[in-house]
């Protein structure tokens, strides 16, 4: 197999139209390519810089989980940190967990914080939402989003060779006058769901404009979870 490792958009492109499949950090490819065989050339963007960029705004999708820092906010930065072992993490890619597992730890952080997707064609880079990003499975370039007014994630412990552990990731964004959305994601399972409503400092009143949504039909474990980030976030937001 070649790996490719081209250094700028349109040369990985040009990997992409000649057949080259995206590889990532191989942590979720490696064991099937071992099953099903290796492809003629594989493509990785580690070297691109629009796909290594780590900020405030930016996310790319070659960025090692490992590098994901404190310049990001807080339900990015905390999601990226409770993936897998140091091993995993020194390894795995920003794009190939959201796209390309079947877990996609980094998802309701990225739905919290209302993110697009920048991704990457043969013939073309765009800006999409998530949910075309994950239907059409497209190479991420890089996640974008405006900086919320505070945010929390929180992971919950799971049962060994159970489902994955209840993930609930807030954000509080900020509208015309001041706080005026907060977005809720929780991954359930391997569902992950996510919903808005409008601000209010009282956590109760934030979850009965959800109790309408697919969050108000989760288990009651889940929901005391969903409540907890929910007070979490606000807290935050009064304090900030």
């Amino acid at each position: 197999m070649q790996l490719r490792l081209p250094s700028s958009i349109s040369e990985a492109q040009r990997c992409l139209a000649e057949g080259a499949v995206p590889v990532g950090g191989a942590t979720l490819v490696w064991a099937g390519w071992q099953r099903d065989g290796f492809p003629e050339q594989a493509v990785s963007l580690r070297n691109v810089p629009e796909a290594g960029t780590v900020g405030p705004g930016e996310l790319g999708g070659a960025v090692l989980l490992h590098r994901v820092d404190a310049t990001v906010p807080e339900v990015l930065h905390r999601a990226a940190t409770g993936v897998g072992t140091g091993a995993v993490r020194r390894a795995a890619t920003v794009g190939g967990n959201i796209v390309g597992s079947t877990l996609r730890c980094l998802l309701p952080a990225a739905l919290a914080l209302d993110a697009r997707a920048t991704v990457l064609e043969p013939d073309s880079v765009y800006e999409t939402d998530l949910t075309e990003l994950l239907a059409k499975r497209h190479v991420l370039l890089a996640l974008r989003w405006r900086t919320p007014l505070a945010s929390g994630y929180r992971k919950l412990a799971g049962e060994a060779g159970g489902p994955p552990p209840l993930v609930v990731a807030a954000a509080l964004h900020a509208g015309d006058d001041g706080p005026g959305t907060l977005r809720v994601a929780v991954r359930d399972g391997y569902e992950v769901l996510s919903e808005s409503a409008p601000y209010d400092p009282d956590p109760e009143q934030v979850l009965h404009a959800l109790a309408g949504t697919d969050l108000g039909a989760l288990p009651a474990a889940a929901r005391d979870a969903v409540r907890v980030q929910i007070a979490d976030v606000l807290a935050r937001a009064a304090e900030s």
